[in-house]
């Protein structure tokens, strides 16, 4: 069989190279990869195929985005090639974010066992960073501007001289935490002024709701935010989630300078047991990004339009709340509340399934057989307190949720069991997940600036004929 590479179908068929991608993930194209592991090869025969049968039209324009940054395996995300449930176990969330950024081990630390090219036997549990670039998704190719080009910025606030690497915490081995040296701050004026937003605000009001107005009061606050070059965006990125974390009404002190330390001060009146720091450490890498969730989609199109990284992060956290999206961790936390203890289980799935509703933090749309990521978090939470009443009533509705072999836990069930037996406060997962999906959407957004061209989606028009 003859296989010609994407430039050479693309013009065979009059269609953009994209395109090609879409017409792979419906079925229309097989597509294998070259010796170097890079190119994309496509069947001569199928592409003369379908350049004589024309364009499919059995299915509407599909968007295909080209993207660096995270590939999905089969049960999990890979954050520029290094697996992202082994970044949760040895890598902080500042760290991790700030690979997302820059794509620069040397600059952010990534533990060595983990960085691109290496091929740890633990981190293969699942399907290797090879599978999920080899997978159905293209493997996609680093865009002209994007972070990790020469001339991103140099090194990020708190490297050493020369641009070392910040310190870690031992080798970067199995249960060896890399750390990001110096705290994230925000500007004082422009955190004074996101509290004072909140002032007459409802003392009840959800956390993902206090994000959004104390997102806009920054922006307005930071004459720096037009400044959209990768290495003004990395820092401004750092000022932004500092500030959302900080402004945040405070409950208890902050155990440590770190984003988990400080986030777990306002979503908790307790203080933390290190073991249960440590999974709110996990769930903020873990959900740092997703490659085009729906909010990451909503924020690429600010992005492409020049909105700035303020604005960039607000389109995604409107997004966000949707039941079907982030506020799905709010909806499996109301469940969860519902099981007092937990033979109370089977009711409160019954009834929901009675209602034709869906079960939440059940099933994925890209993870079929399991979310690996809401696997790694609940045995992260069980081991941080085991024999908690919260974790049984969680455990009771798996099991009733299997029993009726309905779809399997994903991370918004996780992350809702971890906020219940950390004793947090109402909305505590979408808070968690905001903050750390934060992270994405600016490397995204830096995608986007670099590319320099307005994204478009076209309709497929089904309304009455055009006179």
């Amino acid at each position: 069989m003859e296989w010609i590479d994407a430039a050479t179908a693309a013009e065979r068929l009059g269609v953009k190279p994209a395109t090609l991608y879409a017409y792979v993930s419906r079925g229309v194209l097989r597509r294998r990869h070259g010796e170097d592991g890079r190119r994309s090869l496509f069947s001569a025969e199928e592409v003369e195929r379908l350049a004589r049968r024309g364009r499919p039209r059995s299915q509407p324009p599909e968007l295909v985005i080209e993207s660096a940054i995270t590939a999905l395996g089969v049960d999990r995300p890979y954050y520029r090639g290094v697996d992202g449930l082994e970044l949760a176990r040895t890598g902080d969330f500042e760290t991790v974010a700030a690979w997302l950024w820059t794509a620069d081990p040397g600059h952010t630390a990534v533990p060595e066992r983990t960085r691109p090219g290496s091929t740890p036997e633990d981190t293969r549990h699942g399907g290797a960073p090879e599978d999920a670039r080899h997978g159905d998704a293209p493997r996609s190719a680093r865009p002209a501007g994007a972070p990790g080009d020469a001339g991103h910025g140099g090194a990020p606030e708190g490297a050493g001289p020369g641009g070392a690497p910040p310190a870690t915490e031992g080798s970067g081995g199995a249960g060896v935490r890399v750390r990001w040296p110096v705290p994230w701050r925000c500007e004082p004026d422009a955190l004074r002024a996101a509290v004072a937003a909140q002032r007459g605000l409802p003392e009840d009001l959800l956390p993902l709701d206090r994000l959004q107005v104390i997102t806009t009061v920054l922006g307005a606050s930071d004459s720096l935010r037009f400044q959209l070059d990768p290495a003004s965006v990395t820092a401004t990125g750092r000022r932004m989630i500092a500030g959302l974390v900080d402004a945040l009404p405070q409950l208890s002190e902050p155990q440590g300078e770190s984003i988990a330390e400080r986030l777990w001060s306002r979503l908790c009146p307790h203080p933390a047991t290190p073991a249960l720091l440590d999974a709110v450490q996990a769930a903020l890498v873990l959900l740092a990004d997703h490659e085009l969730a729906a909010s990451t989609l909503a924020a690429r199109v600010a992005a492409s339009a020049r909105a700035d990284p303020y604005a960039v992060v607000l389109t995604g956290l409107g997004v966000l709340g949707g039941p079907l999206h982030g506020g799905a961790s709010y909806g499996a936390e109301r469940l969860l509340a519902e099981v007092a203890e937990p033979r109370q289980a089977a009711r409160a799935v019954a009834e929901r399934v009675r209602r034709g509703e869906r079960i939440p933090g059940f099933g994925h749309s890209v993870y079929k057989n399991g979310d690996a990521r809401g696997a790694l978090l609940l045995d992260l939470v069980k081991e941080a307190a085991p024999g908690h009443e919260r974790i049984a009533a969680g455990v009771a509705v798996l099991e009733e949720m299997r029993r009726r072999r309905l779809p399997e836990r994903n991370i918004d069930f996780a992350l809702a069991v971890l906020t219940a037996v950390s004793g947090m406060v109402s909305g505590a997962g979408e808070a968690i997940f905001a903050v750390a999906r934060a992270a994405g959407w600016l490397a995204h957004a830096m995608e986007e600036y670099g590319r320099g061209t307005l994204l478009r989606l076209r309709a497929s028009y089904t309304g009455p004929p055009i006179t």
